[in-house]
């Protein structure tokens, strides 16, 4: 008999309205303990908002938190030794070094000085500091800085960690790493919590939840979102002109002449939606053909969680 996960965030019916406007309006969702749970959607979605409100640093309009099994509306202080929070805009010291700044933290955090070195250690070997204690902060580089920011979130051994739009404007190998990180953590049986803009983030976490315009448009694992959210196919086009090419599909769809559900830009590709390819396959090549332009190559693919978010969005 599988074993159920503990759930160790519990939100229900969440609202936040900030005078006429509802910044996030009756969500609810349920993270499990030991996992990376994305909470994804555009800027000015709610994502923020709602970590605010799990932190207890908002007071929610309407609505119940739980974190850790206890209510964060008037007892977060009894939440607090137990979390770790890491913002977009890592809240380090720019002027201190690494060693000063984890040192800063853990006095924060309340650590004994005699386990002080001990924690400062495994967490600068967690994140691969090591030789870079004395630098300062200022010369490190976006993807040192947002190693040293999680290491000083987790130096107290956190049971849940709250990460912000950890990744923004971090380049892309760097990216890969911290997400390398986070397993690590996880393996250890600390739970994530993170939003993110990056679609391609989503398909690392256990579980997720997509927002828009501060409501839940849909929530599960990746493989499960993908079933129940685009239950077609996709079609992958190559062609040198696709922006060119994507005007001619919509027009002609508008005509009736192409009969797909969607088509959409994906980089420089195109990505077409549809219940069943096949049919509308001769529709794509006749109006190519039509606007003059050559299609290099045309196969069917899985969509991925953008194509889904898209496809949300879209009927949201």
């Amino acid at each position: 008999m599988m074993k159920t996960k503990p759930k160790t965030i519990r939100v229900r019916d969440l609202v936040k309205n900030f005078g006429d406007f509802t910044a996030v309006n009756q969500i609810s969702f349920d993270v499990n303990g030991g996992e990376i749970f994305g909470f994804l959607g555009p800027n000015g979605s709610g994502k923020t908002t709602t970590i605010r409100m799990m932190l207890g640093l908002l007071q929610p309009s309407a609505g119940e938190i739980e974190v850790l099994g206890i209510p964060v509306d008037g007892q977060t202080r009894e939440i607090l030794p137990r979390i770790g929070y890491m913002s977009q805009k890592f809240s380090l010291y720019n002027d201190l070094t690494v060693l000063q700044n984890l040192l800063f933290y853990g006095q924060a955090y309340g650590i004994e000085p005699a386990n002080m070195n001990e924690k400062i250690h495994s967490a600068v070997s967690l994140a691969g500091l090591e030789g870079y204690e004395d630098t300062p902060t200022k010369d490190l580089s976006g993807g040192w800085r947002q190693r040293l920011a999680l290491s000083a979130a987790i130096l107290h051994r956190p049971e849940v960690i709250f990460l912000d739009e950890p990744t923004a404007g971090v380049d892309p190998i760097s990216r890969r790493a911290f997400w390398d990180l986070l397993y690590t953590l996880v393996s250890e049986g600390i739970t994530v919590f993170i939003t993110t803009h990056y679609m391609d983030e989503a398909e690392h976490c256990h579980n997720l939840a997509f927002i828009q315009h501060g409501e839940i448009i849909a929530q599960g694992s990746p493989s499960s979102i993908k079933e129940q959210m685009m239950p077609g196919e996709v079609l992958e086009i190559n062609t040198s002109q696709p922006e060119q090419l994507l005007l001619a599909l919509k027009k002609d769809k508008e005509t009736g002449k192409f009969r797909a559900a969607e088509a959409e830009l994906y980089g420089s590709l195109i990505h077409v939606f549809a219940p069943e390819i096949k049919p509308i396959i001769i529709d794509l090549k006749n109006t190519a053909k039509a606007a003059g332009i050559k299609i290099e190559s045309i196969a069917s693919v899985e969509p991925s969680l953008e194509d889904v978010f898209i496809a949300c969005m879209r009927d949201s």
